[in-house]
């Protein structure tokens, strides 16, 4: 068991998909943000996330449990993340956010 599958509402199974698209740590999580690795996640050819996992990320980070994020923030987060896409398209880049400079193997 890993750092990720020790914070609140997240198993096993999530910290394997989030260390599968580069996130290991807590810290990484809060540097990409929730919103960030939903859309990795989203795009990592694998078994595409759910919104209760964006949702458990977020309460993770703040520990809390997910279905509390759900019914507080759900609005919130889902116009953070289609925010997140049109600014992607705006400025010409992938619907991805990218591996941080120091991670990158260029």
């Amino acid at each position: 068991m890993g750092e990720l599958s020790r914070l609140k509402g997240l198993g096993p199974k999530s910290e394997k998909a989030l260390n599968e698209v580069g996130i290991s740590t807590r810290r990484e999580l809060e540097d990409v943000g929730a919103v960030g690795a939903y859309k990795r996640l989203m795009h990592a050819g694998g078994e595409k996330p759910s919104l209760n996992f964006l949702y458990a990320m977020v309460g993770a980070l703040e520990e809390r449990h997910w279905s509390e994020i759900a019914k507080v923030e759900k609005a919130r987060l889902l116009m953070e993340l289609e925010d997140s896409y049109q600014l992607d398209e705006i400025l010409g880049q992938d619907a991805i956010d990218r591996t941080p400079e120091s991670k990158r193997e260029d």
